[in-house]
């Protein structure tokens, strides 16, 4: 398994043992959100590496991206419980920040949050979190 797999995988394992919310990885949006709340973790983007070459070496700062979805009560509502699951996010990515030695670290942004209206289903707040996760490998493909 090459280490950019690990790494997204390892983040998905700690996700999902650290949140109330459910976790899924690069699945499409279900028409039903869980009470707890549901994360989608987007495999993203490693980017363009920084290189050198004695020993090659691949520096990335990968982008994950990380969507929060809350059920909202059409009187309103929900922004709490959003706040609740973005914070514990964030405590998950600090009980260990570099995924069992994987990664150098990791890096969450602010959230970006919206509200998502979906036909025949209750509004839903939502909430976009780029984590980077900084890395090196010898071999982008397989390291």
């Amino acid at each position: 398994m090459s280490r950019r797999e690990q790494i997204l995988a390892a983040l998905a394992m700690t996700l999902t043992g650290h949140l109330p919310a459910t976790v899924r990885r690069n699945e499409v949006l279900p028409e039903k959100v869980p009470a707890a709340g549901l994360v989608i973790l987007r495999d993203g983007e490693p980017g363009e590496p920084d290189l050198t070459l004695n020993p090659r070496t691949a520096f990335y700062a990968h982008r994950a991206e990380l969507e929060a979805y809350m059920a909202q009560d059409p009187r309103g509502g929900g922004e709490a419980a959003l706040d609740r699951l973005l914070g514990a996010i964030g405590a998950a990515l600090r009980v260990d920040e570099t995924l069992g030695g994987l990664a150098e670290t990791l890096t969450p942004s602010a959230p970006e949050i919206a509200a998502l209206a979906i036909e025949g289903a209750p509004p839903l707040l939502t909430a976009r979190v780029i984590v980077t996760v900084d890395y090196q490998v010898s071999d982008p493909l397989t390291g």
